[in-house]
């Protein structure tokens, strides 16, 4: 099996405005998108498709409702009739790269006691030769709306499975980080260690570095009955922790900016929030 979890320890730094640091650890599934029907066989705490402990529901992935000034293509199958990795070759040859037959790699969390929430979940895909071809990352903020970035592989070090993209934002992930900044992905294909990191740019001026890192472990019942122990309501305290924090940059005045103000600038997402869309005109007063 492909597949399996890590054990990682997320951390956060911002250095402006104002500096602020913190980190948490957390685990997270390598699921191996073949390999989902037989995980969910195997496993007594995992499913997909119908709720359980753990549980993978491809509609969480991949966005099935229309994206935001980019219409689909007519030759795209619908989202209700594309399955998740139908949705991620297409995304992929969009991006010019060719994924069919090859192998996908998704870091996640699933549903954790039927709560979903990801911050950002990674596609690592592989041509059918086993080369790294690039990565998808996958970012949610906390009003749903989903932005996938496609992270090429480094061309001075594809053979290691490296990939690198430096692009801006144009997405409200924080109120208190403005959407004109650039994300600049550092991401490896994972193996015995997991290893990510994203900065904010301003300019050439990094404001935030944001890294995941970790062991792999065996994705196995006994080691899920562990993790839960160990990492109880796992979704609930990511989303927890990212409240307080930012309870925390307000305590220390730092500037914050409303989504609603930017609303232009926030492009090229899915699920997008009432803030986005137009205001209906307001029909004339019939005449009497």
């Amino acid at each position: 099996m492909k597949s399996c979890l890590y054990e990682c320890e997320v951390m956060h730094a911002r250095f402006e405005p104002r500096a602020h640091r913190f980190s948490y650890r957390i685990f997270l599934f390598a699921l191996d998108l073949e390999e989902i029907p037989e995980l969910a066989r195997k496993l007594t705490l995992f499913s997909a498709g119908r709720s359980n402990l753990y549980s993978f529901r491809d509609r969480d992935y991949r966005p099935l409702g229309e994206r935001q000034h980019l219409p689909a293509s007519p030759e795209a199958p619908s989202p209700q009739e594309a399955d998740l990795r139908q949705r991620v070759e297409t995304y992929a040859a969009a991006n010019g790269v060719d994924i069919s037959g090859g192998r996908v790699l998704l870091v996640t969390l699933p549903r954790v006691f039927g709560y979903l929430f990801n911050p950002v979940s990674f596609y690592f895909c592989r041509d059918r030769d086993g080369r790294p071809l690039g990565a998808i990352a996958e970012v949610t903020n906390t009003f749903r709306e989903m932005k996938p970035f496609f992270v090429p592989a480094d061309p001075a070090d594809a053979a290691r499975g490296v990939f690198r993209l430096r692009v801006p934002k144009q997405f409200y992930v924080s109120p208190y980080s403005d959407v004109a900044v650039a994300f600049d992905f550092h991401l490896r294909l994972p193996g015995d260690q997991l290893a990510i990191r994203i900065d904010d740019y301003v300019g050439e001026e990094r404001t935030l570095t944001s890294t995941l890192a970790g062991p792999r472990r065996a994705l196995t019942t006994g080691r899920l009955a562990w993790f839960t122990l160990k990492y109880p309501l796992l979704t609930l305290r990511v989303i927890s922790l990212i409240h307080w924090h930012a309870l925390l940059l307000w305590a220390k005045r730092v500037p914050w900016f409303a989504k609603a103000a930017r609303a232009a600038d926030q492009r090229d997402l899915y699920r997008p929030h009432s803030s986005l869309k137009p205001a209906p005109v307001p029909s004339a007063p019939s005449a009497l």
